[in-house]
């Protein structure tokens, strides 16, 4: 199948080919090239004329909570006043302890189709829900297989309800890291290991999440100072920082997957370059949260894998992208910061890194068919110097039209196959409802 487009985004971060396509071999992309190229060496191939749109690689939101979005909108009688009174008097009794299987299934699906429709193909997700194991995340690989998206589900293992529980998070791990490389599978969804942060598990369970990460072959996530609340927690009970705590015990390696890493000291942040720790951001939801704006611009220039994420927060990429694009020039007072091509690679190739995805977030010969395509139509002209400003600030995920995951169309035309909207939308209120009460 050859797939020509008015634009095509190759290699992101990189100029912008016009009159360009690829063709797609069964789940791979075969060739890159011109277009007129393509149809004369293959003359016989199936075409797909994606005129006046872009060809790009899908997505990769590096860090999703998928049951997150039974949350939205939810009643709260106070306003959380900062980080820990998110956590301790909202969002751990009120969502997560609430959490059970049904209620991840249902938003597990809606997410998954939101991540689809919008032009995301690959994702990372971090479920707590300490009621819900064993079994929740098989089930969720369940329902994120039928849905053909790529994904990486993992359990945020934490000691903070109790220690028997917290070893029920690691097996719940290890159990989907074992069923995801099951022979017969689709290949497409796999695990990792996880633990929350410092404050909630103790330094021996840390390091055997680390130890069975190492032992298993995969990353081992954590979230890092997301709130100025870590840094001061180990400083207290430690007598260092969150970052400097994991180096002294010997654990920070671009085996660690480090979300947030927003209230970050020079130290911490000249420790998570030098041992190669892969890093996410989530822009948006940094700042509901009242966490703050991390250095990402600093981390990057000093050579750091950054990646982006939603946090299930607001899971349209392209306002995510925006959100990086903008907040950093206004924290630096530099317009020049962040660029809209280095953001677009982040927001893809840059995603794929940071999960490990050696074949992922380009379309080159030999990598997996994960593309979308968008609509161009601008109120201006697009040229090879403004692509990548006109996708980042003026366009958004209703202008995806078309979406492929491992060489199968997922969204055609704008419509997600396979999924009744209306009545997963219905199934969502109806387990929102069972949460909030």
């Amino acid at each position: 199948m050859l797939i020509l487009a008015d634009w095509l985004i190759a290699e992101p971060g990189e100029p912008p080919l016009k009159g360009a396509g690829v063709r797609v071999v069964g789940d791979r992309i075969e060739a890159v090239g011109p277009s007129a190229e393509l149809r004369a060496a293959h003359p016989t191939d199936e075409v797909v004329h994606a005129t006046g749109k872009v060809l790009a690689p899908g997505f990769v939101n590096a860090h999703v909570h998928l049951y997150g979005v039974l949350a939205h909108g939810i009643p709260l009688p106070n306003t959380p006043d900062g980080f820990w009174s998110f956590l301790g008097d909202f969002w751990w009794p009120k969502v997560e302890d609430a959490l059970d299987h049904r209620m991840i299934a249902t938003a597990t699906e809606w997410v998954g189709a939101e991540l689809l429709r919008t032009g995301t193909t690959g994702f990372y997700d971090i479920l707590e829900a300490p009621n819900a194991v064993p079994g929740a995340l098989l089930m969720q690989m369940d329902v994120v297989e039928k849905l053909g998206l790529r994904g990486i589900l993992s359990f945020e293992a934490t000691e903070r309800v109790s220690a028997e529980n917290g070893a029920l998070g690691l097996m719940e791990n290890l159990a989907m890291i074992k069923a995801g490389r099951e022979p017969g599978g689709s290949g497409l969804v796999t695990g990792a290991m996880c633990f929350h942060t410092t404050f909630t598990c103790p330094p021996p369970f840390i390091e055997q999440a680390f130890d069975l990460a190492k032992e298993h072959g995969v990353f081992c996530h954590a979230h890092v100072n997301e709130g100025t609340h870590e840094g001061k927690w180990c400083e207290k009970h430690h007598g260092m920082r969150t970052v400097e705590l994991y180096e002294r015990m010997g654990v920070l390696s671009d085996r660690f997957l480090a979300s947030q890493c927003v209230q970050v000291s020079d130290n911490e942040r000249r420790l998570l370059v030098e041992r190669g720790v892969r890093i996410v951001s989530m822009p948006l939801a940094n700042c509901e949260v009242g966490g703050g704006i991390a250095p990402v611009p600093e981390l990057v220039d000093a050579g750091a894998t950054v990646a982006l994420g939603s946090d299930g927060y607001v899971n349209d990429f392209f306002e995510v992208m925006r959100g990086a694009f903008l907040l950093h020039k206004g924290r630096l007072c530099n317009p020049q910061v962040m660029p809209a091509a280095q953001v677009f690679r982040m927001a893809t190739f840059g995603g794929a890194q940071a999960l490990g995805w050696t074949d992922v977030g380009a379309l080159r010969s030999g990598f997996a068919a994960d593309l979308q395509l968008i609509d161009a139509a601008f109120p201006t002209m697009a040229t090879p110097h403004n692509l990548y400003d006109q996708l980042v600030l003026w366009r958004n995920g209703r202008d995806v039209t078309d979406v492929m995951v491992a060489g199968r169309w997922r969204v055609r035309n704008g419509e997600l196959l396979g999924v009744d909207i209306p009545a997963l939308r219905a199934r969502v209120a109806e387990e929102a409802e069972r949460l909030w009460a």
